[in-house]
């Protein structure tokens, strides 16, 4: 495996260095925009930030975010970046170098952080807030742990949106199949006196295009209605002090992830029919016998204060988020059990051993931060950050598990209340030579704590699974104090071309797990710490018309936080792996080789491996063929030692093409993205059904455009593939598939 790694790295290499040898007179025009970032918490050129750093804006990230499109959609459009979701558009999972949680808990603890304006989002509920009116996306592999804290050993999916100060004024509306509607405006500028602001609107819906066929009549799954709001207000008090005001809402109604029963095939991963092995997979049918709906409610406000002092800023953020869920789904799938084999059509697809229906909600999610920063303005020397930074964070979870599909009295509650408290103390310095190397270093020290109230206290179950009658409410907590750092150099070979390296250690605070409406006991994860290092170079050559970066890395993890979900027993269970490594590379690329044309690449390879000889889970309780080996003498208990991670693809790859050409006054054009990613697990333990070989997903968008008006057909995953992208092990042979392939029409103003 280390000799594929090193060849292929050879090969792109080799393909950067002998790339085409384009006109070295270039028009302004015909030369890549500088990518500016703000992965350091400064604006920067992304060529010179010492840290692998993938951006999304543009046409790329209005297109993949268009057409009804959830955050998910951000998968794999970057090299070692996967998303995906048990919930659907409202709890998404990030894996960044194959590091991330498949837990499906509503307090779930993730390696990948989302930050939203310089916010960390903490809870699931609040990481799927929609993607729009958006500068850009970044990024950030590899730990965070100096400027972004906790939780970031992997990585952070940063967004910035656009302020008020922003010229880019527009509205855009598409409407395509299943009646599929996106609506976003983003309208703002100077009022006067100082003052400016911008309003952000999104509007998403979509009809039931699945049909139930047992419940006849109309189609009745997967439909949503998705709004959000934005509006930003900032003052300039004074010289040099500026205060900005935001506050968002988003408001969802939709159903809830749609399960399949026994949509692979027994001793394959292939996706099937109701009907059996030998009838072919629709996803636009199902039996389900369960009630499905879901309702998010989120809410924030935030002020954001920033003082110019001359020499250095002071920079205060201030934000507060609400939300609340109500989710139930048919989590078994399939319609009827083998207790009541023949109600209605008759049990199916295939054998459904039990009926599973389940209810989360969270009543009250409050959560908020301060964080308070000082950074020098000087551009050469010596630089510096460091401040300081406060969560906390108040999450009630109900449970609900009901003994008949259609049931709304359930049998069994559970409840969870977890207070949170974080703070961290941060630093930052770097120096600029005169020969152009700059070094750098960060040191943070992070104190958590987290306190779980968790208990039964209705259960008419007796004897179910061995965990009937209610459980007693008890107390669970959990604490740690960590020092992370992080070490970078970057030097200029050339005026473009940069060599870095960057050492990081990363941290993931304690976890609790204490879902017991299927068990008596929480579980605890201790405190996960990421050492990581990273070199590579970032180019542009061909007079401004190729840019190429390129970084290898290597990681190791100790105490890994696992999270085995789901098995025979249906009880969700945190530990610690001993130690994972990991190690691979990504590279991009991007050209504009003829006028007209652009083009851009990614490509990342991870190998990943757990190695604890004494980590050991369930296995599937739905009659899955299990190839990790079991332990000695443990029927249905298996090794995960040797294996890679779940959701941790070895290869990612994406490319896009964008051609226009002048007509009449403006510009037709058409321009086409694809993502790739190879073969991935499900679960900790390796399976044959509970995998997913490899998934290619495309789109074209053909129009016609001037400098304020453009007109455009499209499609979205328009070869219409379906791939399984996650499961469920306890019950039967259930998947959960991509989005289908939308085609529509899209028009917009800009203003």
């Amino acid at each position: 495996m280390r000799t594929q790694l090193l060849l292929s790295l050879s090969v792109i290499a080799v393909a950067a260095t002998s790339a085409p040898a384009f006109a070295q007179d270039a028009s302004t025009a015909d030369r890549l925009d500088e990518i500016i970032v703000t992965a350091q918490r400064r604006e920067e050129n992304l060529q010179n930030v010492p840290v692998s750093v993938a951006t999304l804006g543009g046409q790329t990230l209005a297109v993949v975010s268009g057409a009804g499109a959830d955050i998910r959609a951000l998968s794999g459009r970057v090299p070692s970046l996967n998303i995906e979701s048990s919930f659907g558009r409202t709890f998404p999972r990030f894996y960044i170098r194959g590091l991330g949680n498949t837990d499906f808990d509503l307090n779930a603890s993730q390696p990948v952080s989302l930050v939203y304006d310089d916010v960390v989002l903490e809870n699931p509920i609040l990481k799927g807030f929609p993607v729009f009116d958006l500068d850009r996306v970044e990024v950030l592999r590899g730990p965070q742990g100096t400027l972004f804290g906790r939780n970031t050993p992997a990585g952070i999916v940063k967004f910035d949106t656009a302020k008020p100060t922003s010229k880019n004024n527009y509205a855009r509306a598409s409407w395509g199949s299943f009646n599929t509607v996106n609506a976003e405006a983003g309208v703002g500028g100077e009022l006067g006196a100082g003052l400016s602001a911008r309003l952000s609107v999104l509007y998403q819906r979509r009809d039931n295009w699945v049909d139930n066929l047992d419940q006849p009549g109309t189609k009745n799954l997967e439909g949503f209605k998705d709004f959000a709001a934005r509006l930003q207000v900032q003052a300039d008090v004074s010289e040099g002090f500026t205060v900005r005001v935001v506050g968002q809402i988003r408001s969802f109604d939709g159903t809830a992830r749609l399960f399949r029963a026994n949509a692979f095939a027994k001793g394959s991963n292939k996706l099937i029919g109701l009907g059996g092995a030998n009838t072919p997979f629709r996803r636009d049918q199902v039996r389900a016998d369960g009630l499905n709906f879901q309702n998010l409610r989120n809410y924030n406000v935030g002020v954001t204060a920033e003082y110019d002092a001359g020499p250095l800023t002071i920079t205060s953020v201030t934000s507060y988020w609400n939300g609340n869920l109500q989710s139930r789904g048919d989590i078994d799938g399939g319609f009827g059990n083998a207790f009541t084999p023949n109600v209605g059509a008759g049990m199916g697809p295939g054998f459904i051993p039990f009926s599973a229906q389940s209810q989360d909600n969270v009543p009250s999610l409050d959560q908020f931060t301060q964080e308070l920063r000082f950074a020098s303005n000087n551009k050469g020397g010596l630089g510096y950050q460091f401040g300081l930074f406060y969560l906390n964070e108040k999450l009630d979870i109900t449970s609900f598990d009901f003994g008949t599909p259609t049931d709304t009295n359930p049998a069994a509650i559970a409840t969870q209340r977890q207070d949170s408290d974080a703070w961290g103390l941060f630093g930052s310095l770097s120096y600029a030579f005169d020969n152009g190397l700059t070094l750098q270093g960060g040191l943070r020290y992070n104190d958590d704590k987290r306190k779980m109230v968790a208990g039964r206290p209705v259960d008419t179950r007796p004897g179910f699974l061995g965990f009937g009658g209610p459980v007693a409410t008890g107390t669970t907590s959990v604490g740690d104090s960590v020092l992370t750092w992080d070490l970078a150099a970057n030097y200029p070979v050339t005026d473009d071309v940069n060599l870095f390296a960057r050492v990081a250690k990363g941290y993931r605070a304690p976890s609790i797990q204490a879902r017991l409406v299927f068990g008596r006991t929480p579980s605890v994860a201790k405190s996960e710490t990421t050492m990581s290092y990273e070199a590579g170079i970032k180019s542009t050559f061909a007079d401004g018309k190729v840019r190429f970066n390129l970084t290898g890395f290597y990681f190791s993890t100790d105490n890994l936080q696992l999270t085995a979900v789901g098995g025979a027993s249906n009880f969700t269970t945190l530990l610690n792996a001993k130690q994972v490594d990991g190690y691979g590379y990504e590279a991009e690329l991007e050209a504009k080789p003829l006028p007209g044309l652009t083009l851009t690449a990614g490509l990342s390879y991870n190998h990943n491996e757990i190695k604890d000889p004494n980590a050991f889970v369930a296995g599937c309780g739905a009659n899955c063929t299990v190839t990790s080996p079991q332990r000695p003498g443990s029927p249905g208990i298996f090794s995960i030692n040797g294996n890679q991670l779940p959701q941790s693809p070895r290869w990612i790859a994406n490319w896009t093409a964008g051609y226009a050409a002048p007509v009449a006054g403006g510009e037709a054009y058409v321009f086409t993205d694809w993502a790739y990613r190879s073969k991935i697990q499900f679960f900790l333990y390796d399976s044959v059904e509970f995998s997913s070989n490899n998934m290619l997903e495309g789109g074209l968008r053909v129009g016609y455009r001037t400098g304020r008006y453009d007109l455009a057909a499209f499609a979205r995953n328009i070869t219409n593939n379906a791939s399984a992208v996650s499961g469920i092990d306890f019950n039967n042979l259930t998947a959960m598939v991509n989005e289908p392939r939308v085609i529509g029409i899209e028009g917009s103003i800009k203003f």
